[in-house]
């Protein structure tokens, strides 16, 4: 009898060996995936992110710009990866919401093929125009589209752009042709080269060049107005019924394990509520903003839905 204990005792031993021996996450460097250029806006925030959660995480966080069609290339690619929490994407209103509807044949399906990790931040668009515009302001440019004998040109580097553009133009009752580009900042350049009349852009992105006279706000997208840009009316002083939000969260594949999107979570959360990092990203015009995985999913559902319907009412049509 004492020694079939014994041999019981020591196969019990060996069983749970296995499970002791599994490494602890991350176990090597985590790579998040940004579907947008170098420079954009949400580069620029990740680029602040990735240090503090390198110190939490005890990996290096490596941040992998892969741009193209509006954030597919690169969201596809992290959809694709394997589900080991090694890989992180981040979703934002253009990859994570617009897309579904405005890129007829998505190779990936934001709440199908990622599991949320939580959110991360808010910005706001400014819209600008060239310095040398004869546009004052946003009422300015409403009555130069509706005097001009051909549409005035907008440019785009993603589908949030777009619908911005696009519903402002819809609200305002002109016509002005969208042109688009390969991410925001190829965007903006020609908006400062004096080749496209207006664009909405990244607040980091655009204000220093504000700031330089390189272009001229005349507009800011949030709510309310902008707490560092507070003289910049919003765009919905003008157009009462227009509204729409940036935002940024982060997510991995589907099937990754729920002990390492916890642990995900966790790390990131605290990063965010770090009151160093906050006061940095704000002067940058983010509003860094932690959440639970669920509540980061109920609100992408909630976003694919509401732009959805913003995209049909200004009458885009499927690429």
């Amino acid at each position: 009898m004492m020694q079939r204990r014994t041999l019981l005792a020591g196969g019990a031993g060996l069983l749970a060996a296995p499970a002791l021996a599994q490494p602890a996450w991350p176990d090597r460097p985590i790579r998040l995936v940004v579907a947008f250029p170098a420079g954009s806006v949400t580069d620029t925030l990740m680029r602040h992110l990735a240090e503090p959660l390198t110190r939490e995480l005890g990996q290096p966080v490596i941040v992998d710009n892969r741009p193209g069609g509006n954030g597919v290339v690169g969201t596809e690619s992290a959809a694709r990866a394997a589900p080991d929490g090694h890989t992180w994407c981040v979703l934002s209103v253009t990859n994570g919401a617009l897309n579904t509807y405005t890129v007829r044949r998505l190779p990936y399906d934001p709440m199908r093929d990622f599991a949320p990790i939580g959110f991360v931040a808010e910005t706001a668009y400014l819209l600008v125009v060239p310095a040398a515009s004869p546009t004052r302001d946003l009422r300015g440019l409403i009555d130069h589209a509706k005097a001009s004998r051909t549409p005035l040109t907008f440019s785009h580097g993603n589908s949030s752009a777009l619908i911005a553009s696009a519903t402002l133009a819809r609200l305002a009752g002109v016509e002005m042709t969208a042109v688009p580009y390969r991410g925001g900042p190829e965007a903006l350049t020609d908006v400062i080269a004096g080749r496209i009349d207006s664009t909405f852009t990244d607040f980091a992105a655009g204000m220093p060049q504000v700031r330089e006279g390189k272009v001229r706000a005349i507009a800011v997208t949030s709510a309310q107005p902008f707490a560092l840009a507070p003289d910049i009316p919003t765009v919905a002083s003008v157009l009462p019924d227009f509204a729409f939000d940036v935002w940024f969260g982060m997510a991995v594949p589907a099937a990754t394990p729920a002990p390492i999107i916890a642990r995900a979570n966790a790390a990131m959360n605290k990063v965010l509520g770090d009151s160093e990092l906050r006061e940095r990203v704000a002067r940058l015009g983010y509003a860094p903003r932690g959440s639970e995985p669920e509540a980061f999913r109920d609100f992408l559902r909630n976003q694919i839905a509401v732009l959805s319907q913003r995209a049909r009412e200004a009458g885009l049509e499927q690429q």
